[in-house]
């Protein structure tokens, strides 16, 4: 493709450490190497549905690698389903028309699995769309890493790290909930670095009856203190098996009633993630006979100076983002692939979740240095 393309780009989703590292990558090499015209659109997909547009220059991009969040802003606003002056519209022919307006030739959406989706749907409707792939969970398909993992990591670690000292000297158990709605990566790999006795993903289904019995071991043996961690998204056997019959139901149901109803339950059971792991906790403490507490991580993982890692791959995928651009290779997400990267239609990319496989090495090395896996 010539010179003087006009590209769009934007950041959707939740915020995710090196995010602005990203868009400077994709920028700096967008700009310089290959003279591209960079506009950026705010608050993610509104953004385009709204024409809320800024200049993206060399001046822009200046300072921006070690800052947390995304210079764009984000949000999670889909364009099928877009609140827009008190209604909730397909929002689509709005951005179609906003990418015509700029005279686009090629828009940059840098998000995880929600903007995978959204992307393809507007590559359905004939945009030209490359994906950079973001989260901190981890989960999103065909990729080797996500921006913002590592940062994520980094902070849960550390925090579980640091609930190891007030744990053992008050001889409590503590959970810390780490977050992860549908993938465990996060707290598997946080859970192993900072050597919890128990964790528990959404992958593997506990019975609370195992996470007393190691707790219990553990007292035996003269340990009077244990540290859990568990994903926001974890579930006991029960939960799991109610959740997985109404995710059975939702397929097979007629589009309707029937399917909005089971869409709405499900979505209050995702909901009601909030509090698991303090509730969990006093189940544990009546259980065992020991106090125990919960601290909830929450949003501090998301925040903060990007690791040098998330930094590095920002750049990385931001500098390929831009050549496949250049070269006209468009409906494809830059995945990492080791120290390379790969293009991968985003179809692909947005039919499923990056979850932990149950037979997974990390899976094998937790339940070998004897970490109870709560199953």
């Amino acid at each position: 493709m010539s010179k003087d393309l006009r590209v769009g780009i934007l950041t959707a989703g939740g915020d995710s450490p090196g995010l602005n590292a990203a868009i400077r990558g994709f920028g700096k090499a967008a700009i310089g190497v290959h003279g591209m015209q960079v506009l950026g659109f705010r608050d993610g997909f509104r953004g385009l549905a709204e024409d809320h547009v800024m200049e993206v220059d060399t001046r822009t991009l200046a300072g921006i690698l070690t800052v947390g969040g995304t210079i764009l802003g984000t949000s999670r606003d889909k364009p099928h389903r877009m609140p827009i002056d008190g209604r909730v519209v397909d929002a689509t022919d709005r951005i179609v028309a906003t990418y015509r307006r700029h005279r686009l030739d090629a828009l940059v959406c840098i998000g995880g699995n929600g903007t995978a989706k959204n992307s393809q749907r507007l590559v359905e409707a004939g945009l030209n769309v490359v994906l950079l792939p973001k989260t901190i969970d981890g989960d999103v398909a065909e990729t080797d890493a996500t921006i913002g993992f590592a940062t994520a990591l980094s902070i849960a670690t550390d925090a579980i790290d640091r609930l190891h000292s007030t744990a053992h000297s008050h001889h409590r158990i503590i959970l810390a909930e780490v977050m992860g709605h549908r993938a465990g990566w996060l707290t598997l790999e946080a859970g192993i670095a900072g050597g919890a006795d128990v964790i528990l993903i959404p992958e593997i289904p506990y019975r609370i009856e195992s996470i007393v019995a190691a707790i219990q071991r553990r007292t035996a043996s003269g340990t009077n203190f244990s540290i859990i961690a568990v994903a926001e998204g974890a579930r006991d056997v029960h939960a799991d098996r109610h959740y997985r019959s109404l995710e059975k139901r939702r397929k097979l149901a007629p589009k309707g009633v029937e399917r909005d109803a089971l869409d709405h339950e499900l979505a209050s059971l995702d909901a009601d993630h909030t509090g698991h792991s303090l509730r969990l906790a006093q189940k544990l403490q009546t259980l065992t006979g020991l106090e125990t507490r919960g601290s909830i991580l929450g949003y501090v993982q998301r925040g903060g100076t990007p690791h040098p890692i998330d930094r590095v791959l920002g750049a990385r995928l931001g500098n390929a983002g831009a050549d496949l651009v250049a070269r006209g290779e468009f409906g494809v997400m830059v995945a990492a692939a080791g120290d390379q990267t790969r293009s991968v239609p985003i179809e692909k990319v947005a039919a499923r979740l990056n979850t932990v496989p149950l037979d997974h090495p990390l899976v094998a090395t937790a339940r070998n240095v004897g970490t109870c896996l709560g199953d």
